[in-house]
């Protein structure tokens, strides 16, 4: 009984502090969550994770995509209002990877999977957060060259802001097994989603960090998901424009 009392303290004191009976986290929800997180979180204490079933349910509300696409593509809502939502959503995403990019004394991530989902959550939150973006450039402007130069230079952003990810796993002795098929879904999935979104766009920078990593990387997982990229760009891309790529 006493054991059942302390459980059940635990768990109410949790959902005070985190709103999980809610559907979607708002901006405001996740602002709240990572401020207690990042400052009430107590040195001897473990931030929520997927293999803790008393607080699985926190790490996987922060990780759903959907609490920010049932804003961002919401049909009903201006552009401008969801926009900033987007870009608040970036700004408390960025806290929330620094929270999590713990690594331990053997260099390993102490928060392995929570941090690679958090990534993966970025990644796909920057694709919506600049699509947005250049829509309300079109929605405001005149079609002229200057205005399409700032819509392709955004995309160029874009592709260099993800890029960073694959800064991040190049050193693969960092991560499990289960870390390393992790990386290479979200390659796939993500970038995938990148580069057939935005065809047009100049890919030469993505398709060099590519031929660096598989000149480093051993993972047949991840070797095999940036093999499977190279291909999705030799596809989209126009033949001249492949040949321009340096090999």
């Amino acid at each position: 009984m006493f054991s059942t009392l302390i459980l059940l303290i635990s768990c109410n004191n949790k959902e005070e502090k985190f709103p999980i009976e809610k559907r979607y986290w708002t901006v405001d929800d996740y602002e709240n969550v990572v401020r207690e997180l990042r400052y009430a979180t107590k040195p001897d204490e473990s931030l929520p994770r997927f293999n803790d079933p008393e607080t699985k349910i926190v790490i996987e509300k922060l990780t759903d995509e959907e609490n920010f696409r049932v804003v961002l593509n919401d049909k009903e809502l201006g552009l401008t209002h969801k926009s900033e939502t987007a870009q608040k959503f970036f700004d408390v995403w960025r806290s929330l990877n620094e929270t999590y990019s713990l690594l331990d004394k053997k260099d390993m991530y102490v928060y392995e999977k929570e941090s690679l989902e958090i990534w993966r959550f970025g990644l796909e939150l920057q694709q919506e957060y600049f699509k947005l973006g250049n829509q309300k450039i079109n929605e405001n402007s005149d079609g002229s060259e200057s205005v399409n130069k700032v819509l392709s230079d955004n995309v160029e952003t874009l592709i260099d802001n993800s890029i960073i990810y694959l800064n991040v796993i190049t050193n693969e002795k960092q991560f499990t097994e289960d870390g390393k098929k992790l990386i290479a879904e979200t390659i796939v999935t993500s970038f995938t989603k990148l580069i057939e979104e935005n065809p047009k766009a100049d890919f030469t920078n993505l398709k060099n960090k590519i031929n660096l990593l598989n000149k480093k990387i051993t993972d047949p997982t991840i070797s095999g998901s940036l093999n499977s990229l190279s291909t999705v760009i030799n596809i989209t891309k126009p033949k001249t424009e492949i040949e321009s790529l340096v090999n």
